[in-house]
């Protein structure tokens, strides 16, 4: 399983919400680029982006900093937020991004998905984020109808190799991740990696995770507040 450190944007700014809430944000330092280059010097495998401006706006507000991030790293860098064309896709893929996460235009506009993986292939991820089963669109300020299962059911069925799937409830919580909906997902879509997030606070949810066979977990508040270190989930792993 893989670590994947994630810094979270707004205003150019690395933050963290909690459960998704932009009034409840914490900025943690005004040089993202040196927190990137800190993750992987602590061992991060891939660091996960989310431009939390182009969530809201559909936008890419923070180019020019992603740009500057995967300039100042080695290691692959994914990034979400605002991705709502297949223009909007090139311009990340072309500033250096590994892998372009699409979220609110794959419950509204899957054609999109379709698209960019037909383009681009698995450097096309899809972000699906729930709340209570269902998934959740526009930086997490509105919940559609939709069972985010059913969601996954559909991105594999247009060749999605990867998803992020986030459980709004316990993000940003340091309460711990929401194994059982990681492994019901695993399940449901035996051909998408998936990548946990939300709540991973300790060792046992790393444990937890792996053992549920998701492809990576993102850790995000865990690591801003010293709960975990990358080192400790390093070590949590099984050879």
């Amino acid at each position: 399983m893989k670590l994947y450190p994630a810094i979270d944007i707004i205003d150019g700014k690395c933050v963290r919400l909690v459960q998704g809430d932009y009034s409840q944000k914490t900025t943690f330092s005004d040089s993202p680029t040196e927190v990137a280059k800190r993750w992987e010097s602590q061992g991060g495998d891939l660091i996960h982006i989310v431009d939390l401006d182009g969530a809201r706006s559909g936008n890419q507000d923070n180019l020019e900093v992603i740009r500057k991030i995967a300039a100042s790293v080695s290691v692959p860098i994914e990034v979400g937020g605002g991705v709502r064309s297949l223009e909007a896709a090139e311009r990340l893929l072309s500033a250096g991004v590994s892998r372009v996460i699409i979220g609110t235009a794959a419950l509204k506009t899957p054609d999109l998905v379709r698209a960019a993986v037909e383009k681009y292939g698995d450097k096309i991820a899809v972000g699906i984020d729930a709340k209570d089963g269902f998934a959740a669109v526009c930086g997490w300020e509105e919940v559609s109808s939709v069972c985010a299962v059913d969601l996954a059911r559909e991105m594999q069925s247009l060749g999605v190799k990867y998803i992020i799937y986030t459980d709004i409830a316990t993000d940003g919580m340091l309460k711990g991740a929401n194994t059982a909906a990681m492994e019901e997902m695993v399940n449901a879509v035996p051909k998408v990696n998936i990548i946990a997030s939300g709540g991973v606070s300790s060792t046992d949810d790393i444990k937890a995770l792996e053992a549920a066979g998701v492809e990576g977990a993102i850790i995000g508040k865990a690591l801003y507040t010293g709960a975990l270190s990358l080192s400790e989930a390093r070590a949590a792993l099984s050879q």
